[in-house]
């Protein structure tokens, strides 16, 4: 499916990147490409779509935003599209899904709110629920954090 320099590359990605004025030539190094050769297979994978971005990912917590909350709505099958964008469009939420959920289960998107406080939260919750006319919805914020890492995938 991949050569061995994207498998190399693919792997690579998948640790933090170095902290360094060039990280994809340290990359290079010890995957044993040259540096223009790690960037042009990220640029190829980012052509496919195997890769979306290479970007910096924030603690939220350590940046004072000690409130999380997922929020479950209950959307119109004939507006999943529409609202999907739509509710993926507000800054504040950072994950927007579609699930297929157990029958008698209305609620099938699911979005990540994240706020300084619990109220503000709760805030941000309703001017959503104002803006996109959706007013049925569950929340459930977080209470404790077991494990948060990326995903490592066997290639």
């Amino acid at each position: 499916m991949f050569s061995r320099k994207e498998e190399a590359v693919l792997k690579a990605l998948q640790n933090d990147l170095p902290l360094d004025s060039r990280p994809f030539n340290t990359i290079g190094q010890q995957i044993g490409l040259k540096e223009e050769d790690v960037i042009s297979t990220i640029n190829s994978l980012l052509k496919r779509g195997v890769i979306r971005r290479v970007g910096a990912s924030l603690g939220h917590r350590a940046l004072g935003f000690a409130a999380n909350a997922m929020i479950m709505w209950a959307v119109p099958v004939e507006q999943i599209q529409e609202m999907g964008r739509k509710l993926s469009s507000f800054p504040e939420v950072t994950h927007c899904y579609h699930r297929q959920v157990p029958l008698g289960w209305a609620h099938n998107i699911f979005t990540m709110v994240h706020a300084p406080s619990k109220e503000k939260c709760l805030e941000k919750i309703k001017n959503i629920s104002l803006e996109t006319g959706l007013d049925d919805y569950q929340i459930l914020f977080s209470t404790s954090e077991f494990k948060k890492t990326s995903i490592v995938y066997d290639l």
